[in-house]
């Protein structure tokens, strides 16, 4: 998808949509640094030898506004860029989606982050290099790893105008004023600042909406800050919708399953296990059993076989397709599937961004009784409706009891959608 590709479909209204002639409500408000992103021109080059780079953008949380305006929804996106050329790329590529960015802020001090990375899989728990003499930018450096799948990635982000954002500069109203909050453990490990906000923002307080958290642990990050996994389980235990790999769950916390992620994490009411190309666990806690984990609904959806062009963006795709499912009120087992479809989209198309499928496209596969959908193998173009395969025995999307609505903390919600589902 290119950045300056129109937003497909029509915004949904939802709840608490605005009066006539007011500025409509964000369906999601996504915070969060972005930078101007450069890979290696030609395939499977080294940082070392690229003489010659690609831009892009790149960014979790502009990631997923991206996707969700790509689909229809109104998303903004809340951050600081610097006062110059990256900056301008950055807020005009984003807009481009179609994403609010009338919050974005223009630091005149601080410069727009970059950084560099090739193509392949994010390292997850290598230990990050010492800093040469002088000093280094953030770096994961990837490339220590044995593997040739993983990637590099050298971040510029130190000292950024994103890492200033503090509760001092940042509109709780603003960034509140969407059905649903956007946030990941990226945000906390820039600055002081970042991490006082994000505790600001998922404070309980009268007015807050449903808060989605990406944990997103890159160990690089927080290799000055041994305390990082312990700020991140703060972080997700005050959030409302959880997403952990459950790699990103045994690098921080050395946790092993999705059963042991749960009993670790038992405060959000949906808590997301991305299990890579096995799928994803979805654990639901009725609100009114909001301490009892007996009273989790659970329920895993595999993924589809994807043929994949580059492992890049999967994570933050699969997470705008579980939102839009959240704010379209489809039940958990919909949900997980859209996180899969877009997903596969992210993963068949090269960059961080991609063209998410038409949404009846997506629906038609969304529906695939069991046996199809295990039989479901996408590829590069599958987006496009005509890609679409062999019809296949289905099951209508509204097929499960009732369709689950965003809710705000402590309102009173119906039974999850996929407690038939519940195991003991």
């Amino acid at each position: 998808m290119t950045a300056a590709a129109a937003p497909r479909g029509t915004p949904d209204a939802g709840p608490g949509a605005a009066a006539p002639g007011a500025a409509p409500r964000p369906d999601v408000v996504c915070l969060g640094e972005s930078m101007a992103a450069f890979r290696p021109a030609a395939e499977r080059e080294r940082l070392a030898d690229a003489a010659l780079f690609a831009r892009g953008i790149g960014g979790a949380e502009s990631n997923v506004a991206c996707a969700l305006a790509a689909a229809g929804h109104r998303a903004a996106w809340v951050s600081r860029v610097g006062a110059d050329a990256f900056g301008d790329h950055l807020v005009a590529a984003i807009a481009a989606y179609g994403v609010d960015v009338s919050a974005v802020r223009r630091d005149p001090a601080r410069p727009t982050g970059v950084y560099f990375r090739t193509a392949g899989e994010r390292s997850v728990g290598l230990p990050a290099p010492p800093p040469e003499a002088g000093g280094t930018p953030l770096s994961e450096a990837a490339s220590q790893a044995p593997s040739e799948a993983l990637s590099e990635v050298l971040y510029y982000r130190a000292g950024s105008a994103a890492s200033a954002m503090s509760p001092a500069l940042v509109s709780r109203t603003t960034v509140w004023s969407g059905r649903v909050l956007h946030l990941t453990g990226i945000t906390a490990a820039l600055s002081a600042g970042c991490l006082a906000l994000l505790r600001a923002l998922t404070e309980h307080r009268p007015g807050r909406p449903l808060v989605s958290f990406d944990v997103n642990y890159r160990v690089a990050l927080w290799r000055n800050a041994p305390d990082g996994p312990a700020v991140l389980a703060s972080l997700a235990r005050r959030s409302d919708l959880v997403f952990v790999g459950e790699d990103e769950a045994e690098a921080a916390w050395g946790l092993h399953g999705p059963a042991a992620i749960r009993a670790a994490l038992p405060e959000p009411r949906i808590l997301v296990v991305k299990q890579g190309a096995a799928g994803a666990t979805a654990y639901v806690r009725d609100i009114r059993d909001i301490r009892d984990v007996r009273a989790d609904a659970v329920l895993s959806v595999p993924a589809p076989s994807v043929d994949v062009v580059a492992p890049v963006g999967a994570g933050d795709a699969f997470a705008a397709g579980f939102l839009s499912g959240t704010l379209r009120g489809l039940g958990i087992e919909q949900c997980l599937r859209h996180g899969h479809l877009m997903a596969a989209a992210a993963l068949t198309a090269p960059g961080d961004l991609a063209a998410p499928p038409r949404r009846e496209h997506a629906d038609r596969l969304a529906a695939l009784a069991p046996a199809a959908w295990g039989r479901l193998r996408l590829g590069p173009g599958w987006t496009e409706p005509e890609a679409e395969p062999p019809a296949e025995p289905t099951t209508a999307p509204t097929a499960e009891p009732e369709p689950e609505p965003v809710t705000a903390p402590g309102e009173p919600a119906p039974a999850p959608a996929s407690a038939k589902e519940r195991t003991p």
